[in-house]
């Protein structure tokens, strides 16, 4: 419902409401606009400015999508939420193709030739972006998670260093401002994502995709992280191997 583009052209104030809604939808959908306009301390016209932004007429359109957004949620979590083993096992028959092994080993090429690496993501890619860059230097390649999408890194800092982005999405308004300024300056970008024709993958210079079924219980993503745990030990293993050859 929220696109990058849109996300990207809201100001402070709207910035400040999408937030609240984002963190409060089964409330907002059934508030009045006064209500929400109270609650984030805008007024209603700054409501409805924000409201056309998403592609609404109005306040009731809105609500409209919100509560369509809520029953897509919460209709994946009853139909879609797969037992541990289905999801695993689906996901090894298709790591299994040539496709994928070419896939890290060039990423694992390009990993070996770099001075550093540095890691990012945010929520539950977040957590295995911090196990991948302690799982890299662990392995003797040095590398870093970058939390914080705002942290400077500066250019002199990223020169001969590769950069592994990880988002189920791709779609990450965070973090994809970073990794464009990356881009920008040169930087070789590979991504881990379950979305092959996401933004993300189509600003990386290499992609990874695990294309499982992403899941959901009410609004929160619960779409397993183990084919990025899996990918992540299998490239730090392949560049082990490089570098000490």
């Amino acid at each position: 419902m929220f696109s990058n583009e849109q996300i990207s052209s809201y100001n402070e104030l709207e910035m400040s409401i999408f937030n609240y809604v984002t963190k409060n939808l089964d409330k907002v959908a059934y508030m009045r606009i006064r209500e929400l306009a109270d609650e984030t301390h805008v007024s209603t016209a700054t409501i409805l400015r924000f409201c056309r932004k998403n592609q609404c007429e109005g306040f009731s359109e809105f609500k409209v999508k919100l509560k369509m957004l809520l029953s897509q949620h919460k209709k994946a979590s009853v139909q879609n939420l797969k037992s541990t083993h289905h999801t695993v096992y689906e996901f090894f028959e298709q790591s299994q193709h040539p496709d994928i092994e070419e896939k890290i080993r060039l990423a694992a090429q390009l990993i070996a030739k770099a001075s550093s690496v540095i890691f990012i993501g945010t929520g539950s890619s977040g957590i295995m972006a911090e196990y991948g860059a302690r799982y890299f230097s662990s392995l003797g390649t040095f590398a870093m998670y970058i939390k914080d999408p705002h942290f400077p890194v500066h250019a002199s800092l990223r020169e001969n260093n590769i950069t592994i982005s990880l988002s189920t999405s791709g779609e990450n308004p965070y973090t994809l401002p970073l990794l464009r300024q990356i881009k920008q300056e040169k930087g070789k970008i590979i991504s881990i994502t379950n979305n092959r024709q996401s933004t993300l993958a189509k600003i990386s210079d290499l992609t990874i995709p695990y294309n499982v079924n992403e899941e959901y219980y009410e609004t929160a993503n619960v779409t397993t992280q183990f084919p990025v745990l899996f990918f992540i030990e299998w490239m730090a293993r392949e560049v082990f191997k490089l570098t000490r050859n």
